[in-house]
């Protein structure tokens, strides 16, 4: 699972920080209000940590600037402000959960996991568990793609592509960094090199049901014809 975690507070940054990533996550810092939409932009995490007094630029503009451009990751805004009007302006502006400071950490974490569940994300099911969508599934014990119970057959980029964009079907996944998971570490690699293996997939899963699409300047989703 990766977290992006929005808070100023650089002792609270590294003590989550610290906390989750003991728990198996990666975590993404950005302690500038002004930074976060970009980043969470680039980066689609599973959730977000938001924290609301930030420099640069308030929480509850940030949460609702991401709301206004589509961005639908679940949210818990962690804040020193725990009145119940500012509870409710936090989730009015598009947030999930709302936890004022001083939290229990393993209540914290408890809280992401049941947010990711119940969003659909599913980067951090357990070994041996499918994630499911449009007759499609991945084996997450060997990271085949079965149809309607069986093999696809996808050459390896192309089954790297299609199991990055099953992870978030619907949702846009930015193109730098479906390069990243299609061809790891090989800089010499032209970015436009993703294109051409979107190009391929969406030939061979046109019988699925399912349609890939390019989203300029955004990237690709996956979403299921009408």
């Amino acid at each position: 699972m990766k977290l992006l975690l929005i808070e100023d507070n650089a002792t609270m940054q590294a003590t989550l920080r610290r906390s989750f990533e003991r728990r198996g996550m990666q975590v993404l810092g950005c302690e500038d209000g002004a930074r976060a939409l970009g980043l969470w932009q680039a980066s689609l995490p599973d959730a977000v940590l938001l924290d609301l007094s930030l420099p640069g630029q308030d929480g509850l503009d940030v949460l609702r600037q991401a709301r206004s451009a589509g961005l639908r990751t679940p949210v818990i805004v962690l804040t020193a402000r725990g009145t119940v009007g500012d509870r409710i302006l936090g989730l009015n502006s598009g947030a999930d959960d709302y936890m004022a400071k001083p939290f229990d950490l393993d209540e914290l974490e408890a809280r992401v996991r049941a947010l990711v569940r119940r969003s659909g994300n599913t980067s951090d099911l357990p070994p041996g568990t499918s994630a499911a969508w449009s007759g499609m599934h991945v084996d997450r014990d060997n990271g085949a793609v079965y149809f309607q119970g069986e093999p696809m057959e996808l050459a390896p980029r192309e089954l790297a592509l299609l199991q990055a964009l099953l992870g978030k079907p619907g949702h846009a996944i930015a193109k730098e960094r479906l390069f990243e998971l299609v061809f790891p570490g090989q800089t010499q690699v032209q970015p436009e090199a993703i294109e051409v293996v979107a190009y391929r997939l969406r030939k061979k899963i046109a019988h699925t049901g399912a349609q890939l699409v390019t989203l300029r300047g955004l990237g690709y989703l996956l979403k299921a014809s009408a």
